[in-house]
Protein backbone atom coordinates (compact mmCIF):
# COMPACT_ATOMS: atom_id res chain seq x y z
CA UNK A 1 0.00 0.00 0.00
CA UNK A 2 2.57 2.45 0.49
CA UNK A 3 4.31 1.51 -2.41
CA UNK A 4 1.26 2.63 -4.12
CA UNK A 5 0.76 5.75 -2.39
CA UNK A 6 4.32 6.74 -3.27
CA UNK A 7 3.49 5.77 -6.66
CA UNK A 8 0.09 8.20 -6.59
CA UNK A 9 1.84 10.80 -5.39
CA UNK A 10 5.00 10.47 -8.10
CA UNK A 11 2.05 10.64 -10.71
CA UNK A 12 0.37 13.34 -8.93
CA UNK A 13 3.57 15.27 -8.83
CA UNK A 14 4.49 14.77 -12.40
CA UNK A 15 1.34 15.58 -14.15
CA UNK A 16 1.12 18.55 -11.58
CA UNK A 17 4.54 19.94 -12.95
CA UNK A 18 3.42 18.82 -16.38
CA UNK A 19 0.13 21.70 -16.44
CA UNK A 20 2.45 24.28 -14.96
CA UNK A 21 5.19 23.94 -17.59
CA UNK A 22 2.93 23.92 -20.32
CA UNK A 23 0.68 27.30 -18.48
CA UNK A 24 4.02 28.83 -17.99
CA UNK A 25 4.85 28.07 -21.99
CA UNK A 26 1.95 29.33 -23.26
CA UNK A 27 1.88 32.42 -21.16
CA UNK A 28 5.57 33.04 -22.50
CA UNK A 29 3.79 32.51 -26.11
CA UNK A 30 1.22 34.88 -25.44
CA UNK A 31 3.89 37.38 -24.43
CA UNK A 32 6.15 36.63 -27.46
CA UNK A 33 2.58 37.07 -29.68
CA UNK A 34 2.25 40.30 -28.15
CA UNK A 35 5.32 41.63 -28.62
CA UNK A 36 5.43 41.01 -32.42
CA UNK A 37 1.89 42.36 -32.55
CA UNK A 38 2.85 45.58 -31.37
CA UNK A 39 5.47 46.34 -33.29
CA UNK A 40 4.00 47.92 -36.24
CA UNK A 41 4.79 46.24 -39.81
CA UNK A 42 7.06 48.58 -42.03
CA UNK A 43 4.65 48.79 -45.06
CA UNK A 44 2.20 50.34 -41.94
CA UNK A 45 4.71 53.28 -41.47
CA UNK A 46 6.06 54.07 -44.88
CA UNK A 47 4.95 55.34 -48.25
CA UNK A 48 5.40 53.21 -51.13
CA UNK A 49 8.17 54.28 -53.48
CA UNK A 50 8.97 52.49 -56.86
CA UNK A 51 12.57 50.85 -56.97
CA UNK A 52 13.27 53.32 -60.00
CA UNK A 53 12.17 56.59 -57.87
CA UNK A 54 13.99 58.93 -56.92
CA UNK A 55 13.33 62.21 -54.66
CA UNK A 56 13.87 65.46 -56.84
CA UNK A 57 14.61 67.38 -53.39
CA UNK A 58 17.60 65.17 -52.76
CA UNK A 59 18.99 64.91 -56.27
CA UNK A 60 21.17 67.64 -56.53
CA UNK A 61 22.51 67.25 -53.00
CA UNK A 62 23.32 63.33 -54.03
CA UNK A 63 25.41 64.28 -56.86
CA UNK A 64 27.38 67.75 -55.38
CA UNK A 65 27.98 64.99 -52.52
CA UNK A 66 29.05 62.12 -54.96
CA UNK A 67 30.95 64.59 -57.41
CA UNK A 68 33.36 65.80 -53.98
CA UNK A 69 34.25 61.98 -53.41
CA UNK A 70 34.52 60.48 -57.17
CA UNK A 71 31.49 58.25 -56.52
CA UNK A 72 28.13 57.62 -58.18
CA UNK A 73 25.57 59.63 -57.13
CA UNK A 74 23.64 56.28 -57.68
CA UNK A 75 25.16 54.71 -54.84
CA UNK A 76 24.55 57.27 -52.49
CA UNK A 77 21.07 57.34 -53.08
CA UNK A 78 20.77 53.45 -52.81
CA UNK A 79 22.51 53.94 -49.38
CA UNK A 80 19.86 56.25 -48.05
CA UNK A 81 16.99 54.42 -49.83
CA UNK A 82 18.34 51.12 -47.45
CA UNK A 83 19.03 52.71 -44.42
CA UNK A 84 16.16 54.81 -43.46
CA UNK A 85 14.08 54.98 -46.87
CA UNK A 86 14.76 58.31 -47.93
CA UNK A 87 14.53 59.55 -44.18
CA UNK A 88 11.00 59.15 -43.61
CA UNK A 89 12.18 56.50 -40.72
CA UNK A 90 10.80 57.83 -37.62
CA UNK A 91 12.61 58.26 -35.35
CA UNK A 92 16.02 58.26 -37.01
CA UNK A 93 17.76 56.13 -34.79
CA UNK A 94 18.06 52.38 -35.07
CA UNK A 95 17.55 49.89 -32.15
CA UNK A 96 21.10 49.40 -31.73
CA UNK A 97 22.11 52.73 -31.58
CA UNK A 98 22.59 54.22 -34.99
CA UNK A 99 21.68 57.55 -36.30
CA UNK A 100 20.59 59.95 -38.28
CA UNK A 101 19.78 60.13 -42.10
CA UNK A 102 22.17 57.50 -43.17
CA UNK A 103 22.59 55.33 -39.65
CA UNK A 104 26.01 56.06 -38.71
CA UNK A 105 27.13 53.81 -35.45
CA UNK A 106 28.50 56.70 -32.69
CA UNK A 107 31.90 55.44 -32.70
CA UNK A 108 32.16 55.35 -36.66
CA UNK A 109 31.08 59.24 -36.98
CA UNK A 110 32.96 59.99 -34.06
CA UNK A 111 35.90 57.39 -34.47
CA UNK A 112 36.69 54.19 -32.53
CA UNK A 113 39.89 56.14 -31.19
CA UNK A 114 37.37 57.44 -28.27
CA UNK A 115 37.80 55.56 -25.30
CA UNK A 116 34.26 55.06 -24.73
CA UNK A 117 34.07 53.02 -28.16
CA UNK A 118 33.64 48.89 -28.03
CA UNK A 119 31.38 46.77 -29.11
CA UNK A 120 28.82 47.46 -31.61
CA UNK A 121 30.08 51.12 -31.45
CA UNK A 122 27.23 53.28 -29.28
CA UNK A 123 29.73 54.51 -27.29
CA UNK A 124 29.02 56.82 -25.03
CA UNK A 125 30.13 60.18 -26.37
CA UNK A 126 28.96 63.38 -25.39
CA UNK A 127 26.92 65.19 -28.16
CA UNK A 128 29.24 68.39 -27.95
CA UNK A 129 32.57 65.98 -28.98
CA UNK A 130 30.04 63.87 -31.58
CA UNK A 131 29.71 66.93 -33.64
CA UNK A 132 32.96 68.34 -33.15
CA UNK A 133 34.99 68.35 -36.49
CA UNK A 134 38.45 68.69 -34.77
CA UNK A 135 37.10 65.89 -32.30
CA UNK A 136 36.13 63.81 -35.02
CA UNK A 137 39.93 64.32 -37.06
CA UNK A 138 41.37 63.67 -33.68
CA UNK A 139 39.64 60.04 -33.26
CA UNK A 140 39.56 58.93 -37.14
CA UNK A 141 35.93 59.18 -37.28
CA UNK A 142 33.87 59.91 -40.74
CA UNK A 143 32.03 62.62 -39.48
CA UNK A 144 32.24 65.73 -42.16
CA UNK A 145 30.96 69.75 -41.73
CA UNK A 146 29.54 69.70 -45.32
CA UNK A 147 27.87 72.57 -44.06
CA UNK A 148 31.02 74.55 -42.58
CA UNK A 149 29.09 75.85 -39.70
CA UNK A 150 32.00 74.23 -37.44
CA UNK A 151 29.93 71.66 -36.60
CA UNK A 152 29.58 67.67 -37.73
CA UNK A 153 26.00 66.26 -37.08
CA UNK A 154 24.50 63.02 -38.12
CA UNK A 155 21.21 64.32 -38.17
CA UNK A 156 21.67 67.11 -40.75
CA UNK A 157 21.15 65.65 -44.14
CA UNK A 158 23.80 67.45 -46.00
CA UNK A 159 26.33 66.31 -43.21
CA UNK A 160 25.18 63.12 -43.31
CA UNK A 161 25.40 62.80 -47.10
CA UNK A 162 28.87 63.86 -47.37
CA UNK A 163 29.66 61.47 -44.85
CA UNK A 164 28.30 58.35 -46.40
CA UNK A 165 30.19 59.39 -49.23
CA UNK A 166 33.40 59.85 -47.65
CA UNK A 167 33.11 56.38 -46.13
CA UNK A 168 32.08 54.72 -49.13
CA UNK A 169 34.88 56.77 -51.10
CA UNK A 170 37.68 55.57 -48.61
CA UNK A 171 36.15 51.90 -49.00
CA UNK A 172 36.96 51.66 -52.43
CA UNK A 173 33.78 53.12 -53.75
CA UNK A 174 35.93 55.81 -55.35
CA UNK A 175 37.85 53.07 -57.62
CA UNK A 176 34.91 50.94 -58.64
CA UNK A 177 34.81 48.66 -55.52
CA UNK A 178 31.25 49.46 -54.97
CA UNK A 179 30.37 45.56 -53.50
CA UNK A 180 33.46 46.13 -51.30
CA UNK A 181 32.48 49.55 -50.21
CA UNK A 182 28.97 48.47 -49.34
CA UNK A 183 29.89 45.69 -46.92
CA UNK A 184 32.18 47.30 -44.89
CA UNK A 185 29.15 50.71 -44.44
CA UNK A 186 26.88 47.34 -43.65
CA UNK A 187 28.48 43.76 -42.64
CA UNK A 188 25.58 41.79 -44.51
CA UNK A 189 24.89 40.33 -47.63
CA UNK A 190 21.41 41.12 -48.24
CA UNK A 191 21.96 44.61 -46.96
CA UNK A 192 24.68 44.69 -50.71
CA UNK A 193 22.34 43.09 -52.81
CA UNK A 194 19.37 45.77 -51.94
CA UNK A 195 21.68 48.43 -52.33
CA UNK A 196 23.19 48.00 -55.59
CA UNK A 197 19.84 46.64 -56.92
CA UNK A 198 18.41 50.32 -56.04
CA UNK A 199 21.73 51.83 -57.78
CA UNK A 200 21.60 49.17 -61.19
CA UNK A 201 17.46 50.48 -61.16
CA UNK A 202 18.50 54.47 -60.92
CA UNK A 203 21.18 53.50 -63.71
CA UNK A 204 18.62 52.19 -66.03
CA UNK A 205 16.60 54.88 -65.55
CA UNK A 206 15.20 56.89 -62.48
CA UNK A 207 12.09 58.76 -62.19
CA UNK A 208 11.83 61.78 -60.22
CA UNK A 209 8.80 62.04 -57.35
CA UNK A 210 8.27 64.89 -54.70
CA UNK A 211 8.44 63.39 -51.32
CA UNK A 212 6.76 65.70 -49.48
CA UNK A 213 3.95 65.59 -51.45
CA UNK A 214 3.72 61.44 -51.68
CA UNK A 215 4.44 61.30 -47.73
CA UNK A 216 1.35 63.81 -47.94
CA UNK A 217 -1.12 61.63 -49.71
CA UNK A 218 0.23 58.86 -47.29
CA UNK A 219 -0.65 60.67 -44.30
CA UNK A 220 -2.83 58.59 -42.02
CA UNK A 221 -3.15 55.34 -44.59
CA UNK A 222 -2.41 52.14 -44.11
CA UNK A 223 -1.93 50.95 -47.27
CA UNK A 224 1.82 52.78 -48.41
CA UNK A 225 4.65 49.87 -48.24
CA UNK A 226 8.28 50.95 -48.53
Amino acid sequence: MKQMVKTSAAVTFSLSAAVIFFVLLFAVSLDERSGEEEAEPEEQRTIYIAAEEVPEEYLEAYQEAAEAYSIPWELLAAIHRVETIFSTMDPLVSPVGAEGHFQFMPCTWTGWGHPSCEGLGEGDIPEEEKTDPEVIEAYGGYGQDAEGNGEADPFDLHDAMHSAAYYLARNGADEGNYEQAVYQYNRAEWYVDDVLSYKEAYEEGYRLFNLEEREAEYAGSSDGIS
